[in-house]
């Protein structure tokens, strides 16, 4: 596979130093107001490429970076969960039980008394009083 890989890079050269000798003009760039700068071809276009690829190749450096060092603390993670099962909890002595905490139990809760107990009445008035339990009466559900 090396070999492979350097005859790829040997060809890629090979190919750039082809293009560049047979291709050795001078190229006007305006760069700006009237400043205008004479370049030879090859060093524009390896000089554009590098501007392209530079960014990428460290952005693609980074991703990669961060990616490992989040697989590294998965794997330290993994590793420090299969170790703390794999060790039994060590038996207490006796003595060595812990002290008993007292606990305060939480405040009843305060229910309010409802008129529901009472008997209801039909209108403002209160006469014709309903009994719990008839058609027409709310009842309170006290599961």
């Amino acid at each position: 596979m090396q070999f492979l890989k350097t005859l790829f890079w040997a060809l890629l050269v090979g190919v750039v130093v082809a293009f560049s000798l047979n291709n050795m003009t001078m190229v006007p760039v305006r760069l700006w107001g009237s400043v205008v700068a004479d370049v030879n071809l090859p060093l524009l276009l390896i000089i554009t490429f590098l501007l392209g690829f530079v960014p990428a190749y460290l952005s693609l450096v980074t991703v990669r970076w961060r990616a490992r060092q989040r697989i590294a603390a998965t794997e330290r993670a993994l590793a420090d969960l299969r170790a703390a099962q794999a060790t039994p909890p060590a038996a207490l002595a006796p003595g060595d039980l812990p002290a008993a905490r007292v606990v305060p139990a939480p405040a009843p809760a305060v229910t309010p008394v409802h008129a529901v107990d009472a008997p209801v009445t039909d209108n403002a008035l209160g006469e014709h009083p309903i009994t719990p339990g008839t058609p027409g009466t709310i009842t309170q559900d006290r599961s």
